[in-house]
Order: structure tokens, then sequence, then C-alpha cells
């Protein structure tokens, strides 16, 4: 049986300059890929208050934790060597509460400056809880993320991460492996893709699903991990047939 032509190239027959660029872009890919993991732990990883992620870190990201706000789970949690017990406990009182506008200006506003003001001041990325609706929206009760991050935060997920793995997918095509494994790779990410997106909203409703997150973001990594670490395995340390 005479085998079609694109199945006869291999990553190892590749000229020198395709091979430099398809490991340009397999290194930056995989680096991006670790950041984006980091990023996730240092901030869904800890929505519960403790370092590393866990499924309870992610029901409280997409579900909220119902049974208080926002920024009593801070104060318990990540916030908690910024400030004194019973500071903490002042601001934990105020928000449960109800936050109220009445007791901002000569009880609540010191604290806030003295003990928070050095980084939520309106200077960075994070929430300025200098201004009081700021942090009334944190002291309300944590229903998670609402529904308008969740469609962009979707969108954007499923168009650049789809990319990436089609290009990485692309690039394992070529390589020498099972061919039933080898379409099992590389239609793995979509599929975990797709899920993961979709396990958002399902957890935004029930908690319940938050498993499916945990679990279709370790399969669409696994499979790009092994798709990357074959293609540069075949582009450099088989034997190369086709150099220019």
């Amino acid at each position: 049986m005479i085998r079609p032509p694109f199945d006869r190239l291999r990553l190892s027959h590749l000229p020198l300059r395709v091979r430099l660029l398809f490991t340009g872009f397999l290194l930056v890919t995989c680096s991006g890929l670790l950041m984006a993991a980091v990023q996730i732990l240092l901030t869904h990883g800890m929505a519960d208050g403790k370092p590393g992620l866990s499924i309870e870190d992610i029901k409280y990201s997409y579900h909220g934790n119902r049974s208080g706000s926002k920024l009593e789970a801070m104060l318990k949690g990540a916030m908690k060597p910024m400030a004194a017990d019973d500071v903490r406990f002042q601001l934990i009182q105020w928000a449960r509460d109800g936050a109220p506008a009445l007791d901002w200006s000569g009880h609540i506003e010191p604290l806030v400056q003295a003990h928070c003001g050095a980084c939520h001041n309106g200077q960075s990325s994070l929430p300025n809880f200098l201004k009081l609706d700021v942090l009334q929206q944190a002291a309300a009760v944590d229903q998670g993320e609402s529904y308008s991050v969740l469609t962009r935060s979707s969108h954007i997920h499923l168009f650049s991460i789809g990319f990436i793995f089609m290009f990485i997918g692309g690039i394992f095509a070529f390589a020498k492996f099972p061919h039933g494994l080898q379409s099992v790779l590389m239609v793995t990410p979509f599929l975990a893709l797709f899920a993961d997106t979709l396990s958002w909203w399902l957890t935004k409703l029930w908690p319940g699903f938050a498993w499916l997150t945990m679990i279709s973001g370790v399969c669409y990594g696994l499979a790009g991990t092994i798709m990357i670490a074959v293609s540069l395995w075949q582009m450099w340390f088989t034997d190369r047939v086709g150099e220019e």
C-alpha cells in the first residue's frame, strides 16, 4: 500500500529553517502556558485563602462563597497578615452589617487607609478600596464571577487557546507516532477546552461542577505537554534525512 506524501513527511525530515520556526513557536508557547498556570495559582489558587489550587478555589471563584463576602474571604485568607486581628474584625463586622456608608468617614476609612491603601489605591490593577463604592462591592455577599465577566473570559479563552492548540497539533501531525493515539492527543485539547469553558458556567449555577474544571484543565495540559515534547524530540534528537 502506497502511503500519501503527507504521511511520509516527518518532523526530522524538515529543513533547518522550518524546524527553527516550529521550535521557537513551541518553546514560546510552552513558556506562556507555564505562566498561565502560575497566574491561575496566584489568583484562583488563593480564592479559599490557602495556597495551591483546589476544588474549593474553583467553587469560590465561579460560584462564590455565598456564606460571606469577598472582603471577608480576603481578610481571613491572603490579606490576613496585613492587619491586626482587631482591625480585621472591625472590617469584617462592617461588611456583615451591610457595609453602611454612615460608618465610612469616621471609622472605616482610616482603617482602610492605614492597612489597605498602600496597594489598593487606584495606582495598580487592584481595586481601589479608598473609594467607598468599590469597597462596598467587595463587602457584598460573594456571588462569584459575574455573567458579563464569564462571557468575556469564555470567548477570549476559546479563541486564543483554540488557535494555540491548532498550531501545536498541526506540528505534532508530522510526528512519527501511533496514528490512533496521535489523533486522540490532537483532538483532546479542543474537547477539554470546550468542557473547561462550559464548566465555568455550570459551576456558577451549581458548585458541584467544579471537578469538571479541574479535570478538563489537566487533560488539555497533559495532551499539550506530550505533543510539544514529542515534536521537539523528533525535530532535534532523531535521525534527520532531509537537510538543506
